[in-house]
């Protein structure tokens, strides 16, 4: 009995033993696969992720090469209205990763008008309503872009108390606004508008600024082109009709009074025979208006370069002036000048001033029959000058005149107004019929003044 025990035991610990071995080589073999397993899987993880970031650094590389191109270009360009169509296609360029459609993005420039209003320059996806749209940007977030002079994002664009008045943001979650600056002014914003609502991420957003400060500087680029074109052609067109103003000028005057001379001097060479007392009291009437004519002649050359200007000062040569014309139209001119005023112009002010002035007082001369022409220069405070011309003619009714003067031969009030604006004056004409008529120029002297008649602000 003993024995039996003794062999059962010994088989069951054998079995065990036996039992024992197997489940720890299969532990073995299990573990020494799992290992084999996890360095498999460690290995296609790190070729995965290498070439990950190789495909990210090829793209990210990619975007930098295209956002650099097309900053470029765009700062390149010097036609306005192309910078502006530029900034607006580089953007849904560069937003729009390589092989994929173009985003969805409703976006826009808008410039501030001369009357504070925000209006569409250029835009992509706006309908023809929204073309026609202007914002006073005083309240929602064009406000705050405004007046904080940063970029911002915003939710829902079609709840802003003046972007839903854009048709085209109704189908948007989200905008992006950008403000365009100079020195401390914002003259303008560009928009970007999308469907999703978190669709401006920190990436998305470093692209966009990025952009918008090659947009900002391409902008006053092509402005400053555009306006020195715009200053040329002035330019021409002013010199263009001071010739037809000389050209009238000779024919109204001197040239009628030498072929009155000319008809004259045949008469007297018929009566030297006849009538030679009669024929010398001719001789002296031709030598008088020789005398005139000689006297319109330098007039004019005064009008075109008074030298008196450059050597003595704007007083000495408006005297001239008003002197020359009550001699040759025995037109009485009183000057009223203010030492002080005319120091403070500078010689292109003074320049101007006196073009002005010679141009209002030959049009009171030839239209208004006045006794009397006033022309007067002061200081009405520290920084602006005033300078009146005034008569006590018939006058005109000013808004029949002004409503049909582009078809008119003369362009005088025109000049009188683009030379104001050279520099950075601000002209008023008033006159009723039978009541005369009064001319004012503003005249800025230091550059807060000049902002404050832009502004039609003449108070600090």
């Amino acid at each position: 009995m003993v024995r039996l025990d003794t062999l059962s035991l010994s088989g069951i610990l054998l079995i065990v033993a036996i039992g024992g071995g197997i489940l720890l080589g299969a532990l073995l073999g299990n573990f020494v696969a799992n290992r084999r397993f996890r360095r498999r899987c460690r290995k296609h993880l790190a070729q995965l992720k290498q070439s990950l970031s190789q495909q990210v650094r090829r793209e990210l590389h990619q975007r930098l090469a295209l956002l650099d191109d097309l900053a470029q270009t765009l700062i390149s360009t010097l036609n306005y209205q192309r910078v502006l169509d530029l900034a607006l296609d580089i953007a849904i360029k560069a937003l729009t990763p390589p092989d994929a459609p173009p985003e969805p993005l409703v976006c826009a420039v808008m410039m501030f008008d001369d009357h504070g209003m925000l209006k569409v320059a250029s835009a992509r996806r706006f309908t023809p309503a929204d073309m026609r749209v202007a914002l006073p940007a005083a309240s929602g977030v064009l406000a705050r872009v405004v007046s904080q002079r940063q970029p911002m994002t915003a939710k829902e664009p079609s709840r802003d108390v003046e972007l839903r008045r854009i048709v085209a943001l109704h189908g948007t979650r989200s905008v992006y606004l950008y403000p365009l600056t100079s020195g401390l002014n914002v003259y303008g914003i560009l928009l970007f508008a999308h469907p999703e609502p978190d669709y401006f991420t920190d990436e998305r957003v470093e692209i966009l600024e990025f952009l918008g400060r090659q947009a900002t500087t391409a902008i006053q680029n092509a402005r400053l082109y555009s306006d020195l074109e715009r200053e040329k052609q002035r330019l021409t067109e002013v010199e263009e009709e001071a010739r037809r103003k000389l050209a009238r000028d000779l024919h109204d005057g001197p040239t009628q009074t030498i072929a009155a001379i000319a008809m004259r001097a045949n008469f007297i060479q018929r009566l030297m025979d006849k009538d030679p007392k009669a024929a010398k009291e001719e001789l002296a009437r031709i030598e008088e208006l020789a005398r005139h004519t000689t006297k319109e002649i330098r007039h004019l050359l005064f009008t075109l370069r008074p030298l008196v200007l450059e050597t003595e000062g704007l007083a000495a040569a408006l005297e001239a002036m008003a002197e020359k014309i009550n001699q040759i139209y025995n037109q009485n001119v009183l000057v009223e000048v203010d030492p002080e005023a005319a120091e403070r112009l500078s010689s292109s002010q003074q320049a101007t001033v006196f073009a002005i002035a010679e141009e209002a007082v030959n049009n009171a001369r030839k239209h208004a029959n006045a006794d009397h022409i006033w022309v007067r220069l002061k200081l009405i405070r520290e920084d602006i000058a005033l300078l009146e011309v005034e008569d006590d003619g018939v006058g005109f009714n000013l808004g029949s005149v002004s409503s049909n003067y582009e078809y008119r031969g003369s362009l005088g009030m025109i000049n009188m107004r683009e030379r104001a604006e050279l520099i950075n004056g601000h002209l008023e004409i008033f006159s009723a019929e039978g009541e005369g008529t009064t001319i004012r120029l503003w005249i800025p002297l230091t550059d807060e003044a000049a902002e404050r008649l832009q502004q039609g602000r003449l108070a600090p």
